[in-house]
């Protein structure tokens, strides 16, 4: 096993280069499965969700081919349909946008429920009820969802609750469906415009992408292309944050800067510089830290992705703060880490008050989930003393070289290994 081992105290200078969006990733190579021809994707980041959704395509029988660091070809024409067990589920989220792929190219689909970070219920009613209205019969049998369709038929369907999963799947689902699907209350993340901007690639027709009602106007077919994934809005947050948090002057360099206006406002709210360029943002910080209220929302509001990275700079801010989640029901796992560091945080329901500390103290830690992980390397970065951070594969998941980028803007941190006898438990008391 590996650990993170981080000795704090130091500001952050230089230019990072921020890679293609996870979230985009883990929904466009799916989306390939529904072209039955060659697909040519740029800007991969090279994560382990993205290595996990190619190794299932490969499963199946797909033609993969890696062209460079960053770049796939898929060819979909071989793939045969099959059910995708739990082995290759497990430990990834995502893997429910193959139900919709799937079920749009086949007309059926028998794949494990998801895995993935433990931070709340995992519902996907919404997937199934988009699923049945578009005409499938749904299952959910032994922890497999099983859908199957004589022929899928556009409608108009109303997301109870604001999903972006459901958006997506429902998306894939409806480009081959015979007619026009109304998805109303729809997500509007970039990466729900970037699969648009995709699907549209290989011949499909959606429009309102960005808006909360997206249009979908089934095709017969659909071809091969070459598209270029967006810049990771999370990844590019987190970076600007922990140059707030620990000080320092980056350019955080290939981001698309109105996608991180949320995030931009709270950082200069608690003493930040932003300053924007056309694919680049600046962040600079000198002076101490502010306190701010941060409330997470879904876009254009500030990511839930962002908070447990938030709450670390808040954790060292001058003044009480409030951080609220409205989108998962139980992403506070971390805190009793960041406590363990001297932060003075206490947890309500879905709501933490935080009362800066004048430092936190390296301690071991572990990350709880992937974005949680993102904070506890943050957290090392401020602390002073030595940092260990454990169960790194969820940072794996999301941030591609993630030791190196913050080595070269001057962080002490280094990718360990350790026995995997070694006790591998932190007391979160």
């Amino acid at each position: 096993m590996e650990n993170f081992v981080i000795n704090g105290g130091k500001e952050l200078f230089g230019e990072v280069n921020i890679s293609g969006a996870k979230n985009a990733a883990v929904a466009i190579i799916p989306a390939a499965i529904l072209a039955d021809d060659i697909v040519r994707i740029e800007n991969i980041p090279n994560i382990s969700d993205v290595s996990l959704i190619i190794k299932i395509l490969d499963s199946m029988g797909a033609g993969v081919k890696l062209i460079n660091k960053d770049t796939i070809e898929i060819d979909s024409s071989t793939l045969k349909y099959q059910s995708v067990p739990y082995e290759l589920t497990s430990h990834f989220r995502a893997s429910y946008y193959l139900i919709g792929a799937m079920l749009g190219r086949f007309k059926k689909a028998e794949v494990a429920m998801p895995g993935g970070c433990n931070f709340g219920v995992r519902p996907i009613d919404q997937h199934i009820k988009g699923f049945e209205m578009l005409g499938a019969d749904v299952d959910v049998v032994n922890g497999m969802v099983c859908a199957n369709a004589e022929k899928l038929v556009g409608t108009s369907i109303y997301m109870d609750v604001v999903s972006v999963g459901a958006t997506i799947n429902v998306m894939l689902a409806a480009v081959l469906s015979r007619g026009l699907t109304v998805i109303e209350n729809a997500a509007k993340e970039p990466h729900i415009v970037d699969l648009a901007n995709f699907l549209n690639s290989m011949g499909a027709d959606v429009r309102g992408a960005g808006t909360d009602v997206i249009k979908i106007r089934g095709v017969e077919k659909m071809h091969g292309c070459t598209y270029s994934i967006i810049p990771d809005q999370i990844e590019a947050g987190t970076y600007m944050v922990a140059v707030a948090a620990c000080g320092g002057d980056v350019l955080v360099k290939n981001v698309i800067p109105k996608h991180l206006e949320s995030i931009s406002a709270k950082l200069e709210e608690a003493g930040s510089e932003i300053i924007e360029y056309d694919d680049a943002v600046r962040v600079t910080r000198f002076k101490p830290l502010n306190k701010c209220n941060v409330k997470t929302m879904p876009h254009p509001g500030f990511p839930t992705d962002m908070q447990p990275q938030m709450a670390v700079l808040l954790s060292v801010a001058n003044g009480t703060s409030i951080l609220s989640e409205s989108v998962w029901d139980n992403r506070f796992q971390y805190v009793g880490q960041l406590t363990r560091m001297g932060a003075n945080i206490q947890v309500d329901g879905k709501v933490a008050v935080i009362e800066g500390v004048p430092e936190l103290t390296g301690v071991k830690v572990k990350a709880t989930d992937l974005r949680a992980g993102a904070a506890m390397i943050i957290a090392g970065m401020v602390a002073n003393g030595e940092t260990v951070v454990q169960n790194i594969e969820y940072i794996d998941r999301g941030y591609e070289d993630v030791v190196e980028k913050f080595s070269a803007l001057g962080a002490d941190i280094k990718r360990v290994q350790v026995p995997d006898y070694e006790d591998n438990t932190v007391n979160v008391g």
